[in-house]
Parts: structure tokens; sequence; C-alpha cells
């Protein structure tokens, strides 16, 4: 499937070229276009992600298992008021073999952090107000208040770092078959500022990584040509049946994030609040999933999962009280009204992307608004839906991530400025119970002007060969490829 070749991308003072040991590249597919694999910039994709991770460190970076690790910082500290993170970088060389300086990261995290303007990464970094050298290995990130998982933020792929145009490792890329491939190589560990090993490369393998449609991706897993297949998503999950779970096994993250519709048009039956609930109340969330086989999947009809407000302040339900059919009743009444005072009939247009999982949300999602009136018509992504599906994976534990993905400021859909005030009121406070009832309150304005229709938590999925070791499901659906190289496949 992919060219033997060895990298001899850095120089030959890192290794010398010749054959890989006696096993094979490790083959991975991460489901996505194919000119994603090397794409770079603020907004990654998912396989440009995992590249990035792989070969471009930043101050932290996640292992297997969702946990933040040292990477070009060897070791940190938070002082007492939490609102300052000081980091000790480790001594490593940069490509020009001179020594990699706290100077030279502030000015390259200062430079990629104003690159997120604009996005919701750029809202999440909103606590950052300064970046100081302190002395030549030493650098200090400030922030306006406290935030608990900052560390988790800083560890994500966008945060890594490029020395002089060239990434710090741990591993090297080659482009393979005409750029197709992804051909990564761990990097000798004194080049990475560790002591020595003869026996690294006995002890590493390399991997082939590369960008596939679901079904291109799933018939190479089939085939034997794939050990590994990631990324998957809830419209492509029942692909899965046809055939290669005999030869691998479906492995399901625990993630959670924001699965759900974006408003994107208030006109004609969507113009009211009070109808958009409508919408959100004919849902049985309960059984949605159900046609998938997915265990342990959490329906939510929030758009902040209640158990992120300490003490818990909501029930699992935004209706407690009600049945379905009882809510559907009521939902059923608005819809009648609207079409008794319009003479319209009521439809709406819903945005989801290609598969037959979309298929299969769509007709359960159809069958409920047809129960209160409304015909559902599904269109493909960013082709005029009035509502269109949103899948999203949480960075950190907070519910100001979730809040900031649906800010005024990103322009996907409908939203509240008053709730963004609140939100960006937090960012200076220091008592967390001040600092909640803020985010709440934006919360319930948010659910209030019903601008978002949750459904429940992301559906993030990989197909994993027994032989694969380095794997493991985790929260955050990021599953580092150096911990795969380094596995004793």
């Amino acid at each position: 499937m992919t060219r033997t070749l060895f990298l001899c991308a850095l120089s030959s003072v890192l290794f010398a070229c010749g054959p890989a040991p006696d096993r094979g590249p490790l083959g991975v597919a991460i489901i996505g276009e194919e000119e994603e694999l090397f794409s770079s910039g603020v907004r990654l994709s998912p396989a440009a992600q995992h590249i990035r991770a792989a070969s471009h460190e930043g101050l932290v970076a996640l292992d297997q298992t969702g946990q933040v690790v040292p990477a070009l910082a060897e070791r940190w500290i938070v002082t007492d008021d939490a609102m300052s993170y000081i980091f000790r970088l480790r001594n490593s060389e940069g490509p020009n073999g001179e020594p990699i300086t706290a100077a030279q990261i502030r000015l390259l995290l200062q430079e990629r952090i104003r690159q997120f303007e604009g996005t919701s990464l750029g809202l999440d970094f909103a606590k950052l107000v300064e970046v100081r050298a302190m002395t030549g290995r030493v650098i200090e990130l400030r922030l306006s208040g406290p935030m608990p998982d900052f560390l988790r933020l800083l560890a994500q792929p966008e945060l890594g770092l490029a020395i002089e145009g060239s990434g710090t490792g741990p591993m090297m890329v080659e482009r393979e078959d005409d750029g197709a491939i992804a051909r990564l190589t761990m990097m000798p560990p004194e080049a990475r500022g560790f002591p020595a090993r003869q026996d690294w490369r006995e002890r590493t393998r390399d991997l082939a990584v590369q960008s596939l449609s679901a079904r291109d991706a799933i018939d190479a897993f089939s085939r034997g040509e794939l050990d590994l297949l990631m990324n998957g998503r809830i419209a492509e999950f029942p692909m899965v049946e046809l055939g290669p779970l005999s030869r691998g096994a479906v492995q399901v993250d625990p993630t959670f994030g924001l699965f759900g519709f974006i408003v994107r048009s208030d006109a004609d039956l969507l113009e009211s609040p009070a109808r958009r609930e409508a919408l959100s109340m004919a849902i049985d969330r309960e059984t949605l999933l159900q046609p998938f086989g997915i265990g342990g999947w959490a329906p939510t009809s929030w758009i902040v999962p209640a158990n992120m407000f300490v003490p818990a302040i909501y029930q699992s339900s935004r209706w407690p009280d009600l049945t379905l059919e009882q809510r559907r009743e009521i939902a059923r009444g608005r819809v009648a009204q609207w079409r008794a005072a319009t003479g319209e009939e009521p439809v709406v247009r819903v945005g989801l992307p290609e598969g037959p999982g979309s298929d299969l949300l769509f007709a359960s999602l159809a069958r409920g608004w047809q129960e209160i009136g409304v015909r559902a018509e599904k269109v493909g992504l960013g082709k005029g839906g009035d509502l269109e599906l949103r899948d999203r994976l949480a960075r950190y534990s907070s519910p100001r991530w979730f809040l900031n993905q649906l800010n005024c400021s990103i322009a996907i859909g409908l939203c509240s400025e008053e709730a963004d005030a609140l939100v960006s009121e937090t960012l200076t406070l220091r008592d967390p119970f001040a600092k909640q009832a803020l985010l709440i309150e934006a919360h319930q304005i948010l659910t209030r002007e019903e601008v978002f229709i949750p459904l429940g938590s992301p559906v993030r999925w990989s197909l994993v060969r027994g032989t694969v070791d380095g794997y493991q499901a985790n929260p955050w659906g990021l599953h580092p490829l150096p911990e795969l190289a380094e596995a004793p496949n």
C-alpha cells in the first residue's frame, strides 16, 4: 500500500538511512478528505490534528489516556492563586542546532494565539493575558482568572509550534505516494534533548497515515491493509456492520461535546423561540440512537451537560414533569396555532452529512416532528438547512467551552449577545461561585432563546486490530500517533 522508504529528512546526524526494522509500518487511516491530511492553519481537521500533534510539540501534550504530559516543557508549576503557569523548557535544539529558548517560545505562542482570533479556540484562550520569558529556559503564562483546565487547552494540537518553520517532533513526517500518505518516523531521543539509546529504532515503528473516506477506510481495514481506523462518526457507524468486525474491534470513545442542531434561520416556523422549543420537545432522545446499538450514549436536552454545574442545579431533562407524549401535545398545539395563523405548511430543512447513519438519525427525527405536524426535509451540510448538525468534541471540561461554541462572533447561527457578555464577565472573576452564577445565567439565556437543539454526546469510534498497542479510548477523541509508534506491536 505504501512504499517502504526510510526518512532522511533532517540530516545524517540524526540517523542513517536504511531499511526499517523487520516490521513494516503500522497502517493508520483517519476518516476525512484526502487533502485534509497536511492542512495547516488554526482550523485543523482531525487528520491534520493528529499529524500536527505528532510532529509539532507544544509546551505540553496529551497522552493516549487524554492526560496532560510534558512536551517542550519538561516540568511546570502553578502559583497559589492559580493565575500563573511557569514552565521550564527541556534542553532541546531547533533545526539550526541552537538551543530552543523561552524568548522564541514566547513569540511563537503569541503569534499562534493571535491567529485564533475569530474562532471558538480564540475565545477559549481569552483568559491568557501575558506570556513572559523569565530566563533562557523558563516561560510564564499569566491568566486573568483561574482556569483549572488551562493545561488541557494548552495541549491542543493547534498549539504545536514550528521552530524556524520545522516541527520539533517527536516524529518526522514525509509525504509518500504523491502526498496521499504521511510516513511518520520517531526522532532519535538525542535529537529531542533526551539521553541517547542504542536500541531506539528497535523499540519504535514507522506509521503510514492516510485520510480516507469512511467507505474506503472500512474496506481497506476489512482487506487487512490497515491496522487502525480513527475518527468514525455517527454518519458512518452503520457501515462497520458490513464485514470488518471479524478482523478488528470497534472502540467507542466516551466523548462529550456538542451534538445537535444549530438554528440557521429564524424565519417562518422557526421565528419564535416557543416553536423552536416545540421541535426540541418532540424528539425522543432516549431511543434516538437505539438503531445504532451504541451502548452508553448520553442523551441530553441541555446545551451544557447538567453535570457540568457543581453543585447540580439542573435535572437530567428540561421537562422532567412531562412525558414524551405530553411534550408532543404541547408542541403540536404551537405548530397548529402557527399553521392556522399563516396558512402555511410547517416544514423544516435539516442539514446533515452524507452517510447511512445520518439517514437513520433523520428518520427518527422526522417521525417525531411528524407527530407534531411538521414535515422534515433532509439536505446536505451547507445546503441551506434551517437546522444544521453541529458535531464537536469538547476541548476541556467547562461550561465556558460549550457557551463559546455559540458565541455571536463565530457566526454559525442564532446567538445571544447578552449571553456572550455574561461569559466575558467571568474571565476576570476569581470567585468560582460568582463565575458559575454568570455561566448559569448565560446558559439559561441561550436555552430560553432556543439557539441550539441538543441531542446528546458526540459519537467517535475506531476500528482497532488486536495487534495494535498504544491505543486507548478517551474522552477527547485524540489518539497520539507517537504512542502507537513506541508500543511493542
